[in-house]
């Protein structure tokens, strides 16, 4: 009778859905970046980043739908290699002295056929929130050399200024549109 018990306990103990894992983003040591690309003036592409950003995330390999994620982004880390020009872009586009944070928070997640995922949520810039889908490739996950468990994550997506309540009127026709380039590496907490 107790082998029977034993057995029933060892084996449902392989049948329990595997638990959603809490993942903190690791910005600390410069594994996670969120760059992104404007055309200037249709002549050339102008690409900066954002040098200041935190976050977590969960995520669950065997249950990818339930995975959550909630970056906060300082807006006025805005770097794009020039420092007048970031000063410009704070100052007259982002407003950083009344919207000093953009932020992700994710609704949903839907696996793929092909593998990826589709993360939907919603994006506030400039102090408008907006829905946003973020296609996202999982690149990579297991133990690193320090002891630690990480995952990883690509994704890319674009939106147009405009709707964040932005005006665009100086910056000509071809920019419009902002492409953004996610790569996150989260810890396991």
């Amino acid at each position: 009778m107790k082998k029977t018990i034993f057995a029933l306990a060892i084996s449902s103990a392989f049948v329990l859905p595997a638990q959603a894992a809490d993942y903190v983003i690791d910005t600390e040591k410069a594994h996670a970046f969120i760059d992104f690309r404007i055309q200037h003036l249709g002549f050339s592409w102008m690409s900066g980043r954002f040098n200041d950003f935190e976050g977590t995330f969960s995520y669950d390999a065997e249950n990818p739908e339930a995975s959550k994620i909630d970056v906060k982004i300082d807006v006025a880390s805005v770097d794009t290699n020039f420092a007048e020009r970031d000063k410009h872009l704070r100052e007259q586009f982002l407003n950083t002295a009344k919207h000093p944070e953009a932020r992700f928070t994710s609704t949903s997640f839907e696996q793929q056929a092909d593998g990826t995922l589709l993360m939907k949520g919603d994006f506030t810039l400039h102090g408008v929130t907006k829905p946003m889908t973020i296609p996202v490739e999982k690149i990579g996950e297991g133990e690193d050399p320090w002891g630690g468990y990480r995952v990883g994550f690509h994704g890319e997506t674009s939106f147009i200024i405009e709707d964040y309540g932005i005006d665009v009127s100086k910056l000509g026709p071809s920019s419009q549109e902002v492409f953004l380039t996610l790569s996150i590496e989260g810890i396991r907490k």
